[in-house]
C-alpha cells in the first residue's frame, strides 16, 4: 500500500492561532511592565524579529489596545530636546482592563466591614441609597393601571442607563421588569441586600407588592420583577429601557 502523503499546514490552522494569541499576550504583559517601549526592544526581550514584533503591535493598535507615540531618543554629541523620533508602544486603558480589576472584591470587603461595624442595618439602608440614587426622578404611581405602567418604563429606563440593560414586557396579568445584566452580581451574591433594597422600592413605588421571579445571582441569567396588575391595553410587548 502506498502511503498517503501527509496534508501540509496551512497558516491558519488552530496550533498557528494560539501560538499567536500567546505570544501576542506575552506583548502586552509586557508592554504593560515596560512601557513605554519600543518594538525592537520588545523584539530583544523576546528574541523575535522585529518584524514580526511589529506586527503584532500593529494589530493590538489596531483593536484598540495599545497606542504609540513619538519619543526622541539622544544621538551623540545632540541636545537632550533634540534626536531620532522613536516609535514607542503603550497599552490603552481598554489594554489594560484584560488584565482585570479588583473593584467587586474592594466593593465586598467594604461591605463586609460595613457589616462588622455599623451591623446589617447599615448595609441595608446603604443599599437603599444606592438604589434611590439610580431611581432618582422616577415618580410614585397613582392607583391606575396606566399610571403604575407608565411608571415601570420609567424604572426600566432609570435602570437602564445605570448598565442593567433593562425591559419592560407585559407578562399575561401584569408587568416583568428585566435586567439582562447586573453591574454589581458579584457582590450582591455575597450581600442579598442589594437585591432587596432594590425590590422594595420597585413595590413602593408602583404601589402594589412585588414578585421576583429570577435572579442573576441565583444562576439563572437574568433578573426579573413582575409587577402584578388587572389587564393591561396597550403595552408595548418589550420597551427597552433607553
Amino acid at each position: 500500500m502506498t502511503d498517503l502523503p501527509e496534508t501540509p499546514k496551512t497558516p491558519e490552522t488552530p496550533e498557528t492561532r494560539t501560538v499567536e494569541g500567546d505570544t501576542r499576550r506575552q506583548i502586552m504583559r509586557m508592554l504593560l511592565k515596560l512601557a513605554p517601549v519600543t518594538a525592537s526592544h520588545l523584539a530583544d526581550r523576546l528574541e523575535m524579529s522585529a518584524a514580526g514584533v511589529r506586527r503584532h503591535l500593529d494589530i493590538l493598535v489596531a483593536e484598540g489596545l495599545a497606542e504609540t507615540f513619538d519619543r526622541r531618543t539622544r544621538s551623540a554629541g545632540s541636545a537632550a530636546a533634540r534626536g531620532r523620533p522613536a516609535k514607542a508602544f503603550r497599552l490603552t486603558d481598554e489594554g489594560r482592563s484584560h488584565f482585570g480589576h479588583s473593584y467587586d472584591q474592594l466593593a465586598t470587603d467594604a461591605l463586609d466591614i460595613l457589616r462588622e461595624t455599623g451591623g446589617a442595618e447599615a448595609v441595608r439602608r446603604l443599599a437603599t441609597k444606592r438604589i434611590e440614587r439610580i431611581v432618582d426622578g422616577v415618580a410614585p404611581a397613582g392607583e391606575d393601571d396606566d399610571s403604575i405602567q407608565k411608571t415601570a418604563g420609567e424604572l426600566a429606563d432609570a435602570f437602564d442607563r445605570a448598565g442593567y440593560a433593562a425591559t419592560v414586557t407585559r407578562a399575561g396579568n401584569g408587568i416583568q421588569i428585566c435586567h439582562h445584566h447586573c453591574p454589581v452580581a458579584h457582590v450582591a451574591a455575597e450581600h442579598p441586600e442589594l437585591c432587596e433594597a432594590e425590590h422594595a422600592l420597585i413595590s413602593e413605588l408602583v404601589g402594589v407588592h412585588v414578585q421576583p421571579l429570577a435572579t442573576i445571582t441565583g444562576g439563572q441569567g437574568i433578573c426579573t420583577t413582575n409587577i402584578p396588575l388587572t389587564p393591561i391595553e396597550n403595552l408595548p410587548e418589550e420597551r427597552s429601557g433607553s
